[in-house]
């Protein structure tokens, strides 16, 4: 028992960032699935574990796929349950208990500090405990503003408790969660000018990652340039909605047939819901033709920005590769850009997270296959949507098969880990140097 007792039994299990990441996350999904599976946390009857079970990883990954009705199926107190598992995924799970330390403390530990830059990703020069600052206040800002936005707008619409849709709309669009009160998402207000405009602004504030956020602050504040993470972030991600956007506009027939003001509306919101991975649908997903499903399957597989509240390989890792590939067609060693070089270990962690999100969401996909009868399209969006932790379906959630359901599970759970970090928590890394003799391959 004294040997169980010591603490430094445990210490082999948390001395890596990326495992305590891990289980930091699972537990937070177990403990959602707890309450959810109280009786009281539902409105019309029994949900099973397995429903329950993938709900909570649906909120803490910030997905948004649900196997049932959220309106339905869940009372008051369930959605509440679900409404703090999607803010503690999209803020990071150890971001409030940090400020909390914060609050008392000068600093950090250090073993606190290596975590919230595994979860965050900061560059070079991030301070850990001014972003935590930055983050938690243009969070309640944010959402606050989100929220007087959205009520008006509800309560012009005569939406019934307009009061707490407008709360659940904010936070789950900030953390690009996805999640909704209405049956249909946000379908009913596809002509609704404010709440497109309020959803896409908080959306993209939540995706663009709080990087960004703490960077322009401290450029207009104290006058420093802003970072070349920043610059790569907002011209990645608005050029990709925009070429989405576009497309959805002239490619989609059943966008095509709307009235001007709602394809406009339209094109644009499910090409930046795509993007940053919120998961919100103001036009039926479903009746896609196969060229624009194929559009927003890539913006999903994209996805947001690292240290923020979206999921998906992130806009700097796809430009890092898309930087290695412009470099080695014209004969360059470097990889560049504004006029700043990008440092190799960079480099080669954008390919290993690329090809190791490439191998889960094709293992996912296959397995996925296996065992769901339906069209090939549909599956293959739904295993992007649940790897990008994006939320976005193409009506097939709720027929998935108790295995289906598994899969999903642990593509949001990787999704929101984040496939790199999943890979180095399970794996051992040895700091052995070793020379081994040069060889050339073909490539």
């Amino acid at each position: 028992m004294k040997k169980f007792s010591n603490r430094n039994f445990f210490r082999p299990l948390v001395k890596k960032p990326t495992r305590v990441v891990l289980i930091g996350y699972g537990f937070y999904v177990l403990l959602t699935w707890f309450f959810l599976c109280l009786p009281f946390s539902w409105e019309s009857g029994y949900i099973s574990p397995l429903d329950n079970l993938f709900i909570a990883t649906s909120a803490i990954s910030t997905t948004g796929l649900i196997t049932v009705n959220t309106p339905d199926a869940y009372s008051f107190f369930g959605e509440f349950v679900i409404t703090c598992a999607f803010q503690i995924g999209g803020l990071g799970y150890m971001t409030l208990g940090s400020v909390a330390i914060l609050a008392r403390e000068k600093t950090l530990p250090s073993m606190r500090q290596d975590i919230g830059k595994t979860v965050f990703a900061l560059p070079e020069g991030f301070s850990l405990k001014t972003f935590l600052k930055h983050t938690i206040i243009f969070t309640v800002l944010a959402e606050i503003a989100g929220f007087i936005g959205l009520y008006v707008a509800f309560s012009s619409a005569e939406v019934p408790n307009a009061v707490w849709a407008a709360v659940f709309h904010s936070i789950s669009a900030f953390c690009t969660a996805g999640f909704s009160v209405f049956p249909s998402s946000l379908v009913d207000f596809r002509d609704d000018w404010l709440v497109n405009i309020v959803v896409t602004v908080l959306s993209l504030l939540g995706a663009i990652g709080f990087i960004v956020i703490s960077d322009v602050w401290l450029s207009v504040t104290r006058k420093t340039p802003i970072t070349l993470t920043t610059k790569i972030i907002l011209y990645a991600t608005f050029s990709s909605i925009a070429l989405g956007w576009i497309f959805l506009f002239f490619a989609e027939p059943s966008i095509v047939e709307l009235p001007f003001g709602e394809r406009f509306l339209a094109s644009g919101f499910q090409s930046m819901t795509a993007m940053t991975t919120v998961g919100f649908n103001s036009h039926p997903i479903e009746v896609l033709a196969a060229a624009p499903v194929l559009a927003m399957t890539i913006l999903m597989v994209i996805g947001a920005s690292p240290s923020g509240t979206g999921g998906g390989l992130k806009t700097t890792t796809i430009w890092a590769g898309l930087g290695a590939l412009w470099a080695s067609l014209r004969g360059q060693k470097d990889v560049a850009f504004f006029g700043r070089r990008i440092s190799l270990n960079r480099v080669l962690g954008a390919f290993a997270a690329v090809v190791f999100y490439i191998m889960m969401f094709l293992t996912g996909s296959l397995f996925l296959l296996l065992v769901q009868g339906q069209a090939f399209e549909d599956v293959i969006f739904e295993a992007a949507s649940a790897l990008g932790t994006v939320g976005l379906s193409r009506g097939i959630t709720g027929d998935l098969v108790p295995w289906g359901k598994i899969i999903i599970i642990l593509l949001m759970f990787v999704g929101r880990v984040g496939p790199i970090t999943f890979g180095l928590a399970l794996f051992k890394q040895t700091t052995q140097k070793v020379t081994l003799a040069k060889e050339d391959i073909v490539i």
